[in-house]
């Protein structure tokens, strides 16, 4: 079994309490718009982490990362990428990613919004943990995590940092 925690949208604040939430998970996920090289090196420091560039990241993080990563954790088929969208709303260049292979879990940032939602056209769950940063519209800043157990998904937490 291996445990989860993803978060989006730093925008070059790491949250203190993103360290207590994520001190017992195996990897962290970052779905872009990191803010820093230096955020991402804190990440990197405190447990194992794979992550995106957002549209926001500009220099050493852009050129560190890549805007998609595809991986397998445990037997679940992983896509991850900054912007993607939703069920019904999906960027238009993901499409054709989805019909060659589509992943069992696909993780997205950008939008600030917190969603989970399975895709029935594809077959695949989508998660965005919302923005753990404070920049952005979002009036609280939000972090995902669960746990993968073969090709299980499960055990999925929200959690709320609290009003930015």
């Amino acid at each position: 079994m291996t445990s989860i925690g993803i978060l989006s949208d730093t925008h070059g604040y790491l949250d203190p309490r993103v360290f207590e939430h994520f001190k017992n998970v195996d990897e962290i996920w970052h779905a872009g718009d990191i803010g820093s090289f230096e955020l991402l090196q804190q990440l990197r420091e405190f447990k194992p982490t794979r992550a995106v560039y957002g549209n926001m990241d500009s220099g050493d993080v852009r050129y560190s990362l890549s805007e998609f990563y595809r991986f397998r954790v445990e037997d679940v088929n992983v896509l991850m990428t900054h912007i993607g969208g939703y069920p019904g709303h999906y960027n238009p260049w993901l499409i054709p990613m989805f019909r060659k292979e589509p992943p069992d879990l696909f993780v997205c940032g950008h939008s600030h919004i917190l969603k989970v939602i399975y895709d029935s056209d594809f077959h695949f769950l989508t998660m965005n943990p919302g923005a753990a940063g404070k920049q952005g519209w979002q009036t609280v800043q939000t972090l995902l995590r669960f746990r993968i157990n073969g090709k299980q998904i499960q055990d999925l937490e929200v959690i709320e940092l609290g009003r930015k």
